[in-house]
């Protein structure tokens, strides 16, 4: 359990700054351009990244890729599901219109409002996949490097 405790901190750190962002645009009423969730990428990419860098610190020479794409998987997941059942929240609880807001102002005469969760989740996986696989590119050691 050890193992996953450093990136389920940076997942629940990442999820809480989505969620202030998110709020931050809800209060200039900004949450209904979806252009600004492309932010929510830079936000998940610096947790995972964050992560990613103090596992390679805490592990040292014992640091390997394995370690490193299973921190930055587990951090954006983490950071994905709770953002997610925040937004369901969000959309189902506190401000029940926002979804049909959302639709009028993107998708003229469509109702997407029964996939938009799955949708959010799904954006979510796929960049913490994409991003935890460009980070160990940075991370990983080179097996070209000239040994002494």
């Amino acid at each position: 359990m050890k193992k996953f405790t450093l990136p389920i901190r940076f997942g629940i750190a990442a999820s809480g700054s989505l969620i202030g962002y998110f709020l931050l645009l809800s209060l200039f009423d900004f949450h209904t351009n979806i252009f600004f969730s492309l932010f929510n990428g830079v936000i998940t990419g610096f947790a995972i990244y964050e992560a990613i860098r103090y596992r390679r610190i805490e592990e040292g020479s014992n640091f390997n890729y394995t370690k490193g794409f299973s921190t930055g998987i587990v951090t954006g997941f983490t950071a994905t599901i709770i953002f997610t059942v925040f937004f369901t929240l969000y959309a189902t609880e506190i401000n029940p219109e926002f979804l049909a807001n959302l639709s009028k102002a993107w998708f003229k005469n469509f109702d997407f409002e029964a996939i938009v969760f799955f949708t959010i989740a799904i954006m979510g996986f796929a960049t913490t996949l994409v991003l935890t696989l460009t980070f160990m590119q940075l991370f990983k050691s080179s097996s070209n490097a000239i040994k002494k």
